[in-house]
């Protein structure tokens, strides 16, 4: 489906753009309508081919973020001009692409404009779960609790994200190595141990014969091999950037042995954890499902929390709406419906992520106990297989010579 950027005036009158994928601008408009949102403008987005770890960086990672908002939150509470406390952090930022943000974030600020939507101009360091939950801090004069409260909430993903991390790097680096060992091996051992064999007329098994087919393949083309394996991280990275290619991508995630499972568990903590920082800094429920489902992490849970969201805008209690989706596991609903039920549903939600963040640290030391053998005896088995392959031939010669 394409995608359309629009502008728009939510219901309480502010200003607000985003992206949303569609098969016409219509069908676009009416569906923001009916989330009381009047369009102002609406457009046909551009395809990009946009090519990674090329060109300027335009991020800020997010301890810098949460290191910020820390500093920000403290200043604010003690009383300082928020133009003086952005003046004095972009001046210690050793970031620069941030301390220009933030350069242009103070002149904003200091020509009238509102924290919130000075920081709406830069989405790619502020996105809009962080703009609302500043917006709502405006709003209420709550800025500084705020600011802490996200500071925790940066940290908290944070460190989930390092789980996932450390849990995919140990068979990501072994399989690395494993294929490098190994074409370097078919490149540069083999060849050695094929001419050897041409030169003694030895008959060889066949083992053996697929091995140096194998690398008489690498060796004639092997820049062709690394181009094709370019050409296809390429398409792959367009292909995962297209609304279809990232729901097929994501539901396959899913449906992995061992992976799937830690991958739902923290998509869970991420959606709980969003949504009840949202709700506790006071953003009303159906824009908190909104933003809940763009930081979820996986397009199908995503999908999951927008289908929920249209189910509670009909008057159905957000438990019976992640029920209905049937990717929330039973413990989540019945604890969501407790929270509604006492009026608790934040402090729930907060609970459910906490519950969740320590199922990630038991699911990520699980696999990696799980993928340590396994990798080994891949690792082994590869290697091992291409020694044993050429070492087959000499002993049928020490044999005969015997």
């Amino acid at each position: 489906m394409p995608i359309f950027k629009y502008r728009g005036k939510n219901r309480i009158g502010n200003i607000i753009e985003g992206e949303r994928n569609g098969r016409n601008q219509n069908e676009i408009v009416m569906a923001l309508e009916k989330e009381q949102v009047q369009v102002l403008s609406i457009e046909r987005k551009k395809l990009k081919f946009n090519i990674p770890l090329i060109g300027g960086r335009k991020s800020v990672s997010l301890r810098t973020i949460a290191i910020f908002n820390r500093q920000l939150s403290v200043m604010f509470n003690a009383g300082l001009p928020i133009t003086q406390a952005l003046a004095i952090l972009g001046t210690q930022q050793k970031d620069k692409f941030f301390q220009s943000v933030l350069i242009e974030i103070r002149k904003d600020v200091e020509g009238g404009a509102n924290l919130s939507n000075a920081m709406k101009k830069h989405p790619r360091v502020f996105n809009e779960l962080y703009t609302s939950m500043v917006q709502a801090g405006e709003a209420s004069g709550n800025l500084d609790t705020i600011l802490l409260r996200l500071s925790q909430y940066i940290e908290n993903i944070t460190k989930l994200v390092g789980k996932v991390k450390a849990a995919m790097a140990y068979p990501v680096g072994v399989l690395t190595i494993a294929f490098v060992l190994t074409g370097v091996i078919l490149w540069k051992v083999v060849p050695v141990f094929a001419d050897m064999f041409s030169q003694m007329g030895a008959e060889l098994p066949l083992p053996t014969q697929i091995v140096i087919g194998a690398s008489d393949f690498l060796g004639a083309n092997i820049l062709f091999i690394i181009i094709g394996i370019i050409v296809l991280f390429f398409i792959f990275r367009y292909y995962y950037g297209t609304f279809k290619g990232r729901r097929v991508i994501d539901r396959i995630k899913l449906r992995i042995w061992v992976v799937g499972e830690l991958l739902i568990k923290v998509s869970v903590a991420r959606v709980t954890r969003t949504l009840a920082t949202l709700m506790t800094s006071g953003v009303e429920i159906i824009e908190s499902m909104t933003i809940t489902a763009k930081t979820s992490g996986n397009a199908i849970i995503e999908d999951a929390v927008m289908k929920s969201r249209a189910l509670v805008q009909e008057g159905k209690p957000l438990w019976e709406s992640w029920e209905e989706t049937k990717q929330f596991p039973y413990m989540v609903t019945q604890m969501v419906s407790v929270g509604e039920q006492t009026g608790s549903l934040s402090t729930m939600l907060g609970k459910i992520a906490d519950f969740y963040d320590e199922e990630v640290d038991q699911a990520v030391s699980a696999l990696i106990s799980l993928m340590e053998p396994i990798m080994i005896l891949f690792l082994g088995g590869l290697v091992g297989g291409i020694i044993v392959a050429m070492y087959l031939p000499l002993f049928d010669i020490i044999g005969k010579v015997g």
